[in-house]
């Protein structure tokens, strides 16, 4: 299981490798307050540009708060970066995560196994309506070419999925690359939608796989309708009304992921070919 990690400087990304730094370490902690270690990792691997990759350690499922430390550049002194927080395992096929759910839920932390696994379902039902409403996948396949020769042999250009000779009708992005020392490299492309990277789907997953499991009969967190008030005497009940498309809180609609929806395309039919000799083109026959 690995992790992509983009180091922050300056309220920025940046890429301390050029000016001679380094990614050092990965240390994961039980709580925001980073006092107990769980475990550590490092030093990160260059993938390209300003991403290097840790390989993680082997823990159990929840939520980790991580600490990142780095040299911005040659000689200077090492930074933390304390803005992540990780929901492990990683790599499950899913834009979201059960600690994700959860927290929308106001559930405290950590999950039980039995409500990790209803989440998990939860949340692939909520997916699975995002995939067919925009007609694709959400999670890009991993494609792996080996010995390839790149148009441009400039590093900015070998970030570039153009500059490889690689073709897919999709979207594609090139993950990572390995210089094999004879002019050629084996190239990790990502091709497809990458669902997992966009804030509007793994907004819309995150919030209707908790509204489901709320309102679902015995489901994680299941409060059923929202009760605002009660009769003192309990003879009537008043309940919270949902907030309209629009207003602050409300669910968000599969309407505001139309941007991304797969658009088909359908020739127009042409109008039949005259027979020959009339035809201004003649077909032969083997």
């Amino acid at each position: 299981m690995t992790y992509d990690y983009r180091p922050m400087y300056g309220g920025a990304h940046y890429d301390p490798e050029p000016a001679g730094g380094q990614v050092t370490s990965l240390s994961l902690y039980d709580g925001p307050d980073r006092t107990t270690l769980v475990a550590g990792t490092g030093p990160g691997v260059r993938l390209r540009a300003g991403v290097y990759r840790f390989a993680l350690p082997d823990v159990p499922p929840g939520r980790y708060w991580a600490t990142v430390a780095f040299t911005p550049s040659e000689g200077s002194q090492p930074v933390k970066d304390q803005s992540l927080r990780l929901d492990l395992p990683l790599g499950l096929g899913l834009v979201t995560s059960p600690e994700a759910v959860a927290g929308e839920l106001g559930m405290p932390l950590p999950l039980t196994p039995e409500q990790r696994d209803d989440l998990l379902t939860a949340i692939r039902k909520a997916q699975a309506d995002v995939v067919a409403y925009l007609g694709q996948p959400v999670i890009p396949q991993l494609i792996t070419r080996t010995a390839l020769t790149p148009y441009q042999r400039g590093r900015q250009e070998l970030e570039d999925a153009e500059s490889w000779p690689f073709e897919a009708d999709d979207l594609v992005q090139v993950s990572a690359y390995r210089d094999r020392g004879d002019g050629t490299y084996d190239v990790d492309f990502l091709v497809g939608f990458d669902g997992a990277a966009n804030d509007a789907v793994v907004r819309y997953v995150t919030t209707h796989a908790a509204e489901a499991e709320r309102l679902r009969p015995g489901g994680v967190g299941a409060q059923g309708r929202r009760v605002s008030s009660v009769s003192a005497e309990g003879q009537s009940i008043s309940y919270e009304s949902a907030p309209t498309t629009g207003q602050a809180g409300s669910l968000p609609e599969l309407s505001s992921l139309s941007r991304w929806k797969r658009r088909l395309f359908q020739p127009l039919n042409r109008p039949a070919r005259p027979p020959w000799p009339y035809s201004t083109t003649r077909y032969r026959r083997f």
